[in-house]
């Protein structure tokens, strides 16, 4: 079993997941191989070193039963030419790998924001159509690398499954979210409920979630079990104004959410915030997910709420929780 991305926040709980009673024996593919103690490493994985978007990937490919893809560059936002090489490239890559070494299942990580923009509340099922919920370069990667496994689900008998999540959360991630999504304005303390007097909340904010555990074992019943085709992932609980303000223990207070939208750019472009106003724009437009194939198809029951998984974060940013894997070091 191959899995690429291993040391991110879903692949780290997937290998962990693989390696779980020495089910599987995993090759985990990190750019930045992680210096582990030799207790630190389960006997079933072998760490090793490579970038999707430029090294040769044939050798660590053959004899694979099967490739989780899970690879993904979020940073740096500025310089889109580098996301691209890793997340669209290399994906490319990845798959063409897969074809020449016969691999028999890649099962990919895709997203809800690979989806097209609602303007309601209904969950949609894997038909809805995915062409990105806003311009936001994670949005147009993501809706590229669907097209992508369009086009590798045509021309060949590899078994494909793309995963599509709602925002994963957990705690070991917490720290590396907090500097993804925040930047050095976000410090820790300014998520710890003790010292949010209030939380603004942009109008019309919805927002589900699954916990990077739950998704993992998604992803090895998607590489155990026959099935092919996409699958949405989403835990139970639609978080709104009131809920985000319950798990900070703070009021809230709705916020235009043209204003916010306008003042994350206006720092985005100042360099002072890492991300662009076109992600609100995604958060706000991302449908909710109907998760009633996974839970079908996948015998899939997620052990944690939307609202647990979203508290692992906010507690873990707070407290600087991490791990010793590169990405994920607090």
């Amino acid at each position: 079993m191959v899995v690429t991305g291993a040391s991110g926040n879903i692949g780290s709980a997937t290998v962990r997941e693989l390696a779980a009673g020495g089910r599987h024996d995993v090759l985990a593919l990190a750019r930045r191989r992680p210096d582990l103690p030799p207790d630190d490493v389960p006997a079933a994985v072998t760490w090793a070193a490579a970038d999707v978007g430029r090294d040769d990937l044939d050798p660590l490919l053959a004899g694979a039963d099967a490739v989780v893809h899970l690879a993904w560059r979020f940073q740096p936002t500025h310089h889109p030419a580098e996301t691209w090489r890793t997340n669209a490239v290399g994906t490319r890559r990845v798959l063409a790998a897969v074809r020449r070494q016969g691999v028999p299942a890649a099962v990919c990580a895709s997203s809800v924001a690979a989806y097209s923009p609602v303007g309601h509340d209904r969950p949609v099922t894997e038909e809805w159509e995915t062409d990105g919920a806003s311009p936001a370069t994670y949005c147009r990667e993501k809706a590229y690398n669907e097209r992508a496994l369009d086009a590798f689900e045509a021309t060949g008998d590899t078994r494909v499954v793309r995963v599509r999540p709602a925002f994963v959360f957990q705690r070991s991630a917490a720290s590396e979210q907090r500097r993804i999504f925040g930047g050095p304005l976000l410090r820790p303390a300014f998520l710890d409920r003790r010292f949010v007097p209030v939380l603004p909340v942009p109008a019309g904010l919805r927002l589900q979630a699954v916990h990077a555990g739950d998704v993992a074992r998604a992803l090895v019943a998607a590489v155990e079990r026959p099935v092919h085709g996409a699958v949405n992932l989403a835990s139970d609980g639609v978080l709104r104004r009131a809920d985000l303000g319950a798990l900070l223990g703070a009021p809230t207070v709705e916020v235009p959410a043209g204003l916010v939208r306008g003042a994350i750019d206006a720092a985005w472009r100042a360099h002072v915030a890492p991300v662009p106003g076109s992600l609100l724009s995604a958060l706000l437009a991302v449908p909710l997910l109907d998760a009633g194939r996974a839970r079908a198809e996948l015998d899939w029951q997620p052990r944690h709420t939307a609202a647990e998984a979203v508290a692992a974060m906010l507690s873990g940013a707070a407290a600087r929780a991490g791990s010793t894997l590169p990405p994920l070091h607090p």
